[in-house]
Order: structure tokens, then C-alpha cells, then sequence
């Protein structure tokens, strides 16, 4: 079982995974450690991630970007008709939703965003299949905080189109902080002081804050606070439209009016900024831009910094924002620490520091860190990995409000209640307690329309409760209704149950009544009846059925969907075999019509040759003319047919040359029997020298002894004459 983590982001996406020694960020088909988030479409098959990127130019109509931005909105919202400026496809409505309009295998063709997310998640499921070597099923995805309830009712419906099971959308920044704080062994105990982290997330496309609290096996977000069109885009946007001015008056070229010339602007702009943000100025040069015209630039930091000056004026508005949410003070602050690729401009570094007065903190990948924290909020999730408790509390980041129609026999009833305050706990159950005598409606809203992206609709849900009526003393049913926000931060009336008011008895629990412990004669006291009170409590008696109408889509819809998901899965995979039939196909005919007159030359006849390379002839002016798009089938026939001819030619080759290894295997196997032979005969020869060196020497060493010891007569004797 697979652990997955995906950063899924507005400009590329990066795949975490959780490996035994730790959290590793995958590579692609490139080796690239983050994928494009663009999908393509062409005339023979989809492109997506790199190979979207790498045909980007030259199919600017055809390829789409900005699918975290359009996922779950509206073709009308204004937040939509400004993506438009971000990418050269045309957004459109489709079913009621923001989509795009696309040339695919010769026809026109119209997508929802949720299906794009769904193909780009398909790739992103090939690309850590490839490299895990194993089914990827369980993933956790990152989201933006201020993504609503249809948005992220989106993100799931795509991940199951794409086949796969989604066990949590972690907001951006409740990821990082997870990754930061779970590596952690110095955070503080339950009862001490909080370190307070403020995670500011500045990416391509929007910018988030958020305040939290570390200790010791928890993190509780504060408060969160975002700018939604602050990213780097917007700078590459404000140097691309500079230098339109400056090429139209230096050079005498629009830019506007050339959508190829606009996007290669955009892309040199891109990294012009990324020197920017390392050197004082920078050049910046492109050939043959539109009209054979080549352009070039010096643009000085100072330069950008001006151009860019309405942007920076808004940096410190979501700090300031969310420390007043939190209810903190600047010097209640322990750490900035900074992620995201904008991060890096120096004007953006330097106005965070001085608002809060202290150093900045990197010690966090600045790429990455989303993606590790969502990897290790997978690992968390799954039974696979052993991973340190670490509790995660998010907050609620739009209030909720149910409303439903008022009770005829209740004259005086409130009709609405904010269930889910901005701020509260998430997730968090909270339980609602209707009076009615017959079949109930009600329905779920943000109750702040205005603090939404765009003009998203504020109506999250339609629950309809069944099986409601008076009882036979036509009393009210007392109905129980459990609104869950879960850990998607999604909303659901997840089920309903009446109850009854009933007497029951309980015991009394009698003062100065001795413990266990403390019990001197147990038996006497089990002769004594324990005291027991009536009282009023609420029993359950059954469950009531829900119907429930959302946002997201119906199950019918979606069958049909991942359906169609796989059929272009399978057909793009046809394409990319037949390709790789037909590059195999040309490769051949150039190999062999090399190899036919080198190493190949002397195993084969004039007859032959002359065969085959008529053949390699005739296949390469069809490859070229009637064989440019044709089956896959029909490439391997042409293959199987050259190798027809040249097969006994390349046989006959590979007989010598096995012959020739065979010869050369045997004779090194000789030369290492005869020196095993010499070593072994050496070696014996050693032995042989060494056992009658120790022999002689053993010899020796007797025939000493024998002198040295003295004769038995003459010690008899030698007394003797002592005596005497």
C-alpha cells in the first residue's frame, strides 16, 4: 500500500511519499521533482504535465492551465473571467460550470475543470506508480484554506474519476505546519507557553498567512488570512506588460496582438524575475520574437520593485488580518517561516521582517514543504507506517448557517442558526434538535457571502428528513439531526434519530460512601440495597431518513465520467505505443542499413544485401509518405517484415559472436584452471617445505636434549666418591 502526499499547485504539483527512512519527493518521466499542471489536447491524443508543457507554444488554444483556480466555479464568476488572462484557452460554460472548449481528435470537444483535474490526477498516478512499483490508491491532496464546500466536494469527485481514494484535503498551510511540527522534539508540554508560528505561503497564483500553535504531539491553527490574486504570476504579468511597452516603441512589435509572442514573454519574463531576485539587474534576451525580430532588455530590481509597487503595498494586510483574528500581538510571535517560490523576491523577504520586527526563518523547503506535510498527514492515515501521534486542529474558515421553515404549530420559532462559527474546530460534530410532527426540510449556507472567492454560490446543501410524525398523543417528535464539517472541511447532515422523553432509574451515588479500598466487611455491604432515583432523560428510539442534495456530482454522472476518464487513458496509451512502435521502426532502418555494410557485411550475400536494403528503401519512403499516421499494428507488420530478411544475416552474426564468447569463456576458464592448478601445486609444494622445515628443527631440538642430560653410572658414581 502506497503513501502519498500531493502539492497539487496552480503552476506545477510535487509528489511526496513516505519511505522507511522518511518522506521522499518523487521525479517524473524527466527526473523533474515537480510536474507542470497543464493538460493539452491534440489532435491524436491528450498531453499532460511535461509533454503539455514541451507542445505549451506551439498549442496555446489547446492547453490549459490554472485547474486549482477553476475547479468548482462558474463560467460567469469574475474570479474565473480572470483566469482568462493566465491562459490562451478559452474558458466556457459547460453544464453550469467553468470549463474549457478544445480541438481533441479532430473535433471540438468542452470539458468541465473537474474532468481536467481528473486527467492531470491520472498522470500525477502514473508518474508515483512508475516510481513506487506498485498500485497508487491512498493520497492526501493540499488545498487552498479558502477553498468552499463545492470546490472541495470538486477536488474529491476528480480524484475518484482519476481512481483514487482521497483520505484527506489538508489545507496548504495546515500541511506545512504539520511537516514542520511533527519533526519537532522541543515543542513545549501541555501546560506551558505555545510556540506561535506564523506560515506564510506565497506562490504562483495567491498568498496565504496562517498563525499557529505548537506543543508537544498537537498543532492548532489560530487563524488563517489570504490574498488570493498575490503570486508570482502577477509579477511576471507586470514585467510582461513593461516590456510589451518597450518592444512596441524599441522595436516596433505588439506583443498583444501575437498570443505564441505573449506566452514566450511571459515565460522569459518568469525567469528574469528569479535572476532579479538573486542579483541587482538582469538582461533578458529572445529570438525572433514575432516578424523575425530579435528583442532584448536590461531591467534593474529597483525597476521591478516599481512595477510591482501596488502589490507590495498589500503584503502585510493578511498578517495584519490574522493576528487580529487570533487575538495576537507581533511580539506574541516565535517564528516567520516562509514557503513558496515567491518568497525569494528580496522586497517581499524585507517587508515581512521589519512588520514583525525580527529574522525570517527557511529552514523549511520552500518547494516542497507542502507536499512532505502532506505526505505525512497520509502517513498518519494509513495502517502501513508507524508515524508519531501528532493531532492536527484547523479551523472552520467560513461560517455556516442552517435555515428551514417554521414549525405551523411553533408560531414563534427561529427559522436560522449559525452552526459552524469561522474560527471553530475542525473537523467538529455538532448535534441540531428539531419539535415536528410531520417531514422537515432544511437547508446549509455561508452566512458571508462576501467573504467568498468570486461570486461562488453561498447554498452548500438541501436535507430533507423523512419518517417525522406525532406520536399517539399527537405530541412532537423530538428529531436529533448530526452536522458533521469533516476533515475535508466538507459539510454533511450525516444522520438523523428521534428520541423520547422517558423515567428511568438510576442509583444514587450516598455520601461519605467508602471505596474499594477502603471497604472494611464487603459482605454486609452487598447486603444493603442500593438507593435509586426516577429521572427524565432522552432515549433513543430509531433512526430518521435523510435525502440529502449538494454541490458535488451524483453518482450516475460520475460512473459515466471515470468511464470516459478511461477510455482516453486507453487510447492515449494506444498513441504512445504506436509512436513508440514507429521511432523503433525508423531506428531499425537506419541500424541496419549502417550495420549491412559494417559488422554485418560478412555474413550475409550479395544477393542478400542487396535484398535488404531495397527493403529498408521501400520502408523508409512509405514511413515517410502514407506511413506518417497509421496502426500500430501495421508498424509491427513492417518490422516484422524487415526482420524477415536481415534475421538470418543477424543470426548468423550473433552464432559467431556467441561462438567467439564461447571460445574466449572456455579459454579463460583454461587459464583459470591452470593457475588455480599452479597456485594449488604451490601452495602443496609450501606445505611440503614448511612440514620437514619444522621436522629437521623438531630433530634438532632431541638430539640437544640427549647431550645436555647426564649418564646415570656417573651420577651414582660422582655420589659415591662424595661419600668417600
Amino acid at each position: 500500500m502506497s503513501v502519498v502526499g500531493i502539492d497539487f499547485g496552480a503552476q506545477s504539483t510535487k509528489i511526496g511519499v513516505a519511505r522507511n527512512k522518511g518522506i521522499d519527493i518523487i521525479t517524473n518521466e524527466v527526473s523533474n521533482r515537480s510536474t507542470p499542471s497543464l493538460v493539452g489536447f491534440s489532435a491524436r491524443s491528450r498531453h499532460i504535465g511535461e509533454a503539455a508543457k514541451t507542445q505549451e507554444t506551439s498549442n496555446l488554444k489547446n492547453t490549459i492551465g490554472s485547474l486549482k483556480r477553476l475547479i468548482g466555479r462558474t463560467s460567469d464568476d469574475p474570479d474565473v473571467q480572470l483566469e482568462q488572462q493566465f491562459t490562451s484557452s478559452n474558458i466556457c460554460d459547460v453544464n453550469g460550470l467553468a470549463g474549457v472548449e478544445v480541438n481533441y481528435l479532430g473535433k471540438k470537444e468542452k470539458f468541465t475543470a473537474t474532468q481536467l483535474v481528473a486527467m492531470y490526477l491520472t498522470k500525477i498516478k502514473d508518474i508515483t506508480s512508475a516510481e513506487l512499483k506498485l498500485p497508487v490508491y491512498d493520497v492526501t491532496i493540499s488545498v487552498p484554506a479558502w477553498f468552499t464546500d463545492v470546490q472541495r466536494r470538486a477536488m474529491i469527485d476528480a480524484g475518484e474519476i482519476a481512481g483514487l481514494n482521497v483520505l484527506r484535503l489538508v489545507n496548504d498551510t495546515t500541511a506545512t505546519a504539520l511537516g514542520y511540527g511533527i519533526t519537532k522534539l522541543d515543542l513545549p508540554g501541555p501546560e506551558e507557553k505555545p510556540r506561535r508560528v506564523v506560515f506564510v505561503d506565497i506562490g504562483y497564483s495567491d498568498y496565504t498567512a496562517t498563525i499557529v500553535e505548537f506543543r508537544k504531539g498537537e498543532l492548532n491553527v489560530k487563524a488563517t488570512a489570504y490574498d488570493r490574486h498575490f503570486g508570482g504570476r502577477d509579477f511576471d504579468k507586470a514585467l510582461t506588460e513593461h516590456f510589451a511597452e518597450e518592444f512596441k516603441e524599441k522595436f516596433k512589435v505588439d506583443i498583444r496582438t501575437s498570443p505564441k509572442a505573449w506566452s514566450r514573454t511571459v515565460a522569459a519574463a518568469e525567469k528574469l524575475k528569479k535572476v532579479l531576485s538573486a542579483n541587482p539587474q538582469a538582461p533578458m534576451s529572445i529570438e525572433s520574437l514575432m516578424e523575425d525580430t530579435d528583442v532584448r532588455a536590461m531591467v534593474k530590481r529597483e525597476e521591478l520593485e516599481g512595477m510591482v509597487k501596488h502589490l507590495l503595498d498589500r503584503i502585510t494586510v493578511p498578517l495584519e488580518q490574522a493576528l487580529s483574528e487570533a487575538k495576537l500581538k507581533v511580539e506574541d510571535i516565535d517564528h516567520i517561516e516562509m514557503i513558496g517560490g515567491c518568497t525569494r523576491v528580496p522586497a517581499i523577504k524585507e517587508t515581512i521582517s521589519k512588520f514583525f520586527g525580527k529574522g525570517l526563518s527557511f529552514t523549511l523547503n520552500q518547494d516542497e514543504a507542502i507536499a512532505r506535510g502532506c505526505a505525512f498527514c497520509c502517513a498518519t492515515l494509513s495502517p502501513v507506517f508507524r508515524v508519531r501521534d501528532f493531532a492536527i486542529h484547523d479551523i472552520v474558515n467560513y461560517p455556516v448557517d442552517f435555515t428551514w421553515e417554521q414549525s405551523p404549530d411553533i408560531p414563534d420559532e427561529d427559522t436560522s442558526l449559525t452552526v459552524f462559527s469561522r474560527g471553530n474546530v475542525m473537523p467538529s460534530t455538532k448535534i441540531l434538535t428539531f419539535y415536528r410532527k410531520q417531514p422537515f426540510d432544511l437547508e446549509a449556507r455561508y452566512a458571508k457571502p462576501d467573504q467568498m472567492p468570486g461570486k461562488i454560490n453561498p447554498w452548500i446543501g438541501r436535507f430533507s428528513v423523512k419518517g417525522v410524525k406525532a406520536d399517539a398523543n399527537d405530541d412532537f417528535m423530538i428529531c436529533k439531526l448530526k452536522a458533521r464539517l469533516n476533515l475535508h472541511g466538507i459539510l454533511n447532515v450525516e444522520s438523523g434519530y428521534y428520541v423520547e422523553d422517558m423515567e428511568v432509574e438510576e442509583p444514587v451515588p450516598e455520601e461519605g460512601e467508602k471505596k474499594d479500598s477502603d471497604a472494611m466487611d464487603t459482605d454486609k455491604a452487598d447486603e444493603q440495597p442500593k438507593k435509586t432515583r426516577k429521572v427524565k432523560k432522552q432515549v433513543r428510539k430509531g433512526d430518521l431518513p435523510i435525502v440529502s442534495g449538494n454541490g458535488g456530482i451524483d453518482e450516475t454522472t460520475k460512473a459515466g465520467l471515470q468511464e470516459r476518464e478511461n477510455a482516453m487513458y486507453m487510447e492515449d496509451k494506444l498513441v504512445a505505443e504506436t509512436d513508440e512502435k514507429k521511432n523503433e521502426l525508423e531506428g531499425s532502418i537506419y541500424e541496419l542499413r549502417d550495420k549491412i555494410d559494417g559488422i554485418y557485411s560478412d555474413f550475409a550475400s550479395e544477393e542478400e544485401k542487396e535484398k535488404l536494403r531495397a527493403k529498408l528503401t521501400a520502408t523508409e519512403d512509405w514511413l515517410y509518405e502514407d506511413g506518417e499516421d497509421t496502426t500500430k499494428s501495421v508498424y509491427v507488420s513492417k518490422m516484422d517484415d524487415i526482420r524477415f530478411i536481415a534475421g538470418p544475416i543477424i543470426q548468423r552474426y550473433k552464432e559467431k559472436v556467441d561462438a567467439e564468447r564461447e571460445a574466449v569463456r572456455k579459454a579463460e576458464e583454461e587459464a583459470a584452471a591452470k593457475k588455480r592448478a599452479e597456485l594449488e601445486a604451490k601452495k602443496k609444494a609450501e606445505d611440503e617445505a614448511k612440514k620437514a622445515e619444522e621436522d629437521a628443527k623438531k630433530g634438532a631440538e632431541g638430539d640437544a636434549e640427549m647431550k645436555d642430560a647426564p649418564a646415570e653410572g656417573e651420577a651414582a658414581q660422582g655420589e659415591t666418591e662424595e661419600k668417600q
